[in-house]
């Protein structure tokens, strides 16, 4: 499917269980940074199926962070608007939208922190900074966060290699192809600032199987699916150790002030 909106719609199962979470250390630097605190307002916009939205819910008495009172969950999937309904509605901060990142449905000035988790690169970018200025109080902060998959290790540089292989549109809808200069205009007049956290996931075969198919990118029947598993199967076993892969991520995180103090 090339609708951005519909083309994970057969794989929320997937990507609820395989997609990388991030890292909580991003909490900690918007509270350094910009003096986040539980009593902002969220906004997380492309939502899915509510990674980004739980980071910002969940409290960690560890290190003291308490969830939001309120994040909206901005998502016009279906299926993944769904699925975070489900998992989510234990949250009483929690408010599920039905909207895009060019059409949220939120009320003029109403949020403090506009989040995008790995998926900014589906947006329009004109029309969502228009959308996301209009939605956003005086001094309010936007976060665009990607998970960057690695390609250092042997493991990672061949399932790179994998994927470029059987994954038709790899390549034109990677969000590598976003660039800082792209983002820097989407933050103009004001500055971004990007921070980088380390991530890893650890998966045995099942686990990098389900990860692989998270993608939407990825055939998920007939031939080249065939093929695709198999090598995949060969990959896991020339890399293993104790049963399990190691995939390692970039966290990046760009933040700046979308809407100046009047």
């Amino acid at each position: 499917m090339s609708n951005s909106t519909t083309r994970f719609s057969d794989r929320v199962e997937d990507y609820v269980k395989y997609r990388p979470h991030y890292p909580v250390a991003i909490l900690s630097y918007l509270q350094d940074t910009y003096q986040f605190n539980p009593d902002w307002v969220v906004a997380d916009i492309g939502s899915g199926t509510g990674i980004s939205t739980e980071l910002f819910l969940q409290s960690d008495e560890k290190r003291s962070h308490r969830g939001v009172k309120r994040i909206y969950a901005v998502e016009p999937n279906l299926e993944m608007r769904t699925k975070a309904e489900e998992l989510l509605s234990g949250y009483p901060g929690f408010i599920s939208i039905n909207g895009t990142a060019e059409a949220t449905g939120l009320p003029v000035a109403s949020v403090d922190l506009i989040l995008a988790g790995q998926a900014f690169h589906w947006f329009d970018p004109v029309r969502t900074r228009r959308e996301f200025v209009r939605i956003a109080r005086p001094g309010a902060v936007a976060a665009l966060i990607w998970n960057e998959r690695l390609i250092l290790s042997a493991f990672e540089q061949e399932y790179e290699a994998l994927i470029l292989e059987y994954a038709g549109d790899y390549k034109t809808i990677n969000h590598k192809n976003i660039t800082d200069p792209q983002i820097g205009a989407f933050f103009h007049p004001q500055a971004f600032v990007l921070a980088v956290f380390d991530n890893e996931q650890v998966f045995d075969f099942d686990g990098l199987k389900g990860r692989l198919l998270s993608s939407s990118y990825i055939p998920k029947e007939g031939a080249g699916h065939d093929a695709m598993m198999k090598a995949l199967a060969a990959l896991f076993e020339r890399h293993q150790a104790g049963g399990g892969v190691r995939v390692g991520y970039e966290t990046k995180l760009y933040t700046g002030v979308i809407r100046q103090r009047e």
